[in-house]
């Protein structure tokens, strides 16, 4: 095997070595966060339901969610930039010692702009299936659609994919469902509304979040 060969063959494997290590994320860029939701004390009303919604910023930012469903007990364990792979990672913490009746699950958004596969998200998305149905059998699961945005309106067919295959994967699972927040959030041409967000495009303002809402209490009743 002559010298360039074997060059053309290092530089290969280094490139997909950066690929890796660039799509690798340690989970415990968020253990303050995490620490602080965990630590969080509640007085609840035992007569009341728990939901529970966690995931990634859109959910960490819902900071009126408890307000807009009085009728409930509700826990906002959002934290922000994170992936599935990091829910599963903090899922003691955020999900297991909370023990939700109702629990919502909005990630995605993150895998997909980091340029995650669908395949690799929906890995993800089955396996935190599966630990949440081992450990509460009859809690009724909802995961909220990865989001369309302005700022990541590029990415919108990687979205619609990854959309496509976690809508098919809720409906073959017993007590799961799918939130469709990605349509209600689209004008009459297809096209993402643009004034439900903040400066930056991606997050929501209070607009965005009414159409979250009317969304969600669809799996309420």
């Amino acid at each position: 095997m002559n010298n360039n060969r074997l060059i053309s063959i290092a530089s290969l494997i280094f490139l997909l070595l950066v690929v890796v290590l660039s799509n690798a994320q340690d989970p415990n860029r968020f253990k303050d966060q995490v620490e602080r939701l965990e630590n969080r004390e509640y007085n609840f009303n035992p007569n009341k339901e728990l939901l529970l919604f966690t995931g990634s910023s859109s959910i960490a930012m819902w900071k009126d969610v408890q307000e807009r469903f009085p009728e409930y007990n509700v826990i906002n364990n959002g934290f922000g930039g994170s992936h599935f792979s990091d829910l599963i990672y903090f899922y003691d913490e955020l999900i297991e010692n909370r023990n939700p009746d109702i629990l919502f699950i909005y990630e995605g958004d993150n895998d997909v702009a980091g340029n995650k596969k669908p395949r690799e998200i929906m890995d993800d998305a089955k396996k935190l299936h599966k630990m949440i149905r081992e450990d509460f059998p009859a809690v009724k699961i909802v995961f909220i659609a990865p989001k369309p945005s302005v700022a990541r309106w590029n990415l919108k067919e990687e979205y619609e994919r990854v959309n496509k295959r976690l809508e098919k994967f809720a409906n073959q699972k017993r007590n799961t469902e799918f939130a469709d927040v990605w349509t209600a959030m689209l004008d009459e041409n297809g096209t993402v509304y643009k004034d439900i967000f903040l400066e930056d495009n991606l997050h929501m303002n209070s607009k965005g979040y009414d159409i979250w809402e009317d969304v969600v209490r669809e799996y309420l009743e």
